[in-house]
């Protein structure tokens, strides 16, 4: 199966507005002439995302990965942090900005999440926080990790960059650990251009990160941390309510195309897609497996796709652990990491966003199976 014309599908792109519905949003702001600190749009937005995302505080940034560095120093973390390998490379390196060394730990081949059952061996004296990863969206085992945290009397700081909008049984996953900290960069479900934010749980440490993000100011004589410059634009904070409205309609489409790939692709030889997890999911991922008896290797076949105008993408490889700046660290050791090491080596994210076609998933299922036809 081929499609009419010439064109590239990439693993993700963002759902978009009528550019005509963003003009009043800009309109405002020039009339207002606040760009920044926090003004009327960043206000609304961080109402407006409390009341859909179902937490008590959250607090809006630039971009994640500042979000992940000042939640850090939030919580006033040291020395060690247990965290996974198989993440994008804001995870560990946010613990590198703060002067934290990195603990990699395995993963858990069923979820591809940090194993709780192997993070208690990595604790030392030095530990003070677990930092787990929401991969794919999929929930970590957050009642063991945080059992595993009271008992050691660590935080826990979750990377839950892929987990906007995804709920367990007991509502928003946001809502475990210390703190959660999330991405509105383009590739998300949900985007403001570019943008983060920080969810916690209380209005004293929402306080904190406030100061924090904005260089440590109290007021305009009063600096009480060595604070960044971590401010959401108004921009930003605008271009978010206008996306937060059509967001349910976006995942409705996401949740789709899940659907069709998962019944295509269910049963071919070769090939293994993650479970379906309970709870609401946000779809902001399709990973799959392939496996020694695929036709093919899984290089192989992004290549072939590649070939094809197909972008698809290995998410997570090489792993974090063998970048050069983590790789002489004992964690980083191969033979520590076996599960992640086989995950970076087998896995390839399918294309999925809200504006991929029928045809267009259907070509993209034909040569994943073509090599068994």
């Amino acid at each position: 199966m081929t499609l009419q014309g010439s064109h590239k599908i990439y693993v993700t792109q963002p759902a978009l507005p009528p550019l005509d519905e963003f003009i009043p949003y800009l309109q405002q702001i020039w009339a207002s002439r606040q760009l920044t600190n926090s003004g009327p749009f960043h206000q609304q937005l961080e109402q407006a995302l409390r009341d859909y995302l179902g937490v008590p505080h959250i607090a809006l940034f630039a971009n994640g990965t500042l979000a992940l560095v000042t939640a850090l120093q939030a919580l006033r973390i040291t020395g060690e942090v247990i965290t996974t390998p198989y993440s994008f490379v804001a995870t560990a390196h946010s613990l590198l900005w703060n002067g934290i060394k990195p603990v990699f730990v395995d993963i858990d081949p069923d979820t591809l999440n940090l194993d709780p059952n192997r993070i208690e061996a990595a604790i030392t004296p030095h530990t003070t926080a677990i930092m787990p990863v929401h991969c794919y969206g999929h929930p970590c085992d957050v009642e063991r990790i945080q059992k595993i945290a009271d008992n050691y009397g660590l935080k826990v700081i979750y990377d839950a960059a892929h987990a906007f909008g995804v709920h367990g049984r007991d509502g928003s996953i946001l809502n475990h650990g210390d703190l959660s900290v999330l991405s509105f960069h383009a590739t998300k479900v949900f985007n403001t251009f570019e943008g983060g934010a920080i969810v916690c749980q209380d209005a004293k440490t929402k306080q904190r990160i406030d100061h924090l993000k904005n260089f440590g100011f109290v007021d305009e004589v009063t600096v009480v941390a060595p604070g960044i410059n971590g401010k959401m634009s108004e921009i930003n904070a605008a271009f978010g309510l206008l996306q937060l409205q059509g967001v349910d309609t976006a995942l409705q489409k996401r949740r789709a195309v899940d659907a069709r790939y998962r019944r295509a692709l269910t049963g071919v030889r070769g090939v293994s897609c993650l479970p379906v997890r309970e709870g609401r999911a946000n779809y902001a991922y399709f990973p799959i497996l392939v496996g020694e008896d695929f036709p093919l290797s899984r290089d192989g076949l992004y290549e072939k796709l590649r070939d094809h105008d197909i972008f698809a993408r290995r998410y997570f490889y090489p792993l974090i652990s063998d970048f050069p700046m983590y790789r002489g660290m004992p964690s980083a050791a191969p033979a520590n990491l076996p599960v992640a090491r086989a995950a970076a080596e087998q896995v390839i994210c399918l294309p999925i966003y809200p504006a991929l076609t029928e045809a267009e998933v259907d070509l993209i299922i034909g040569l994943v199976a073509e090599p068994l036809r």
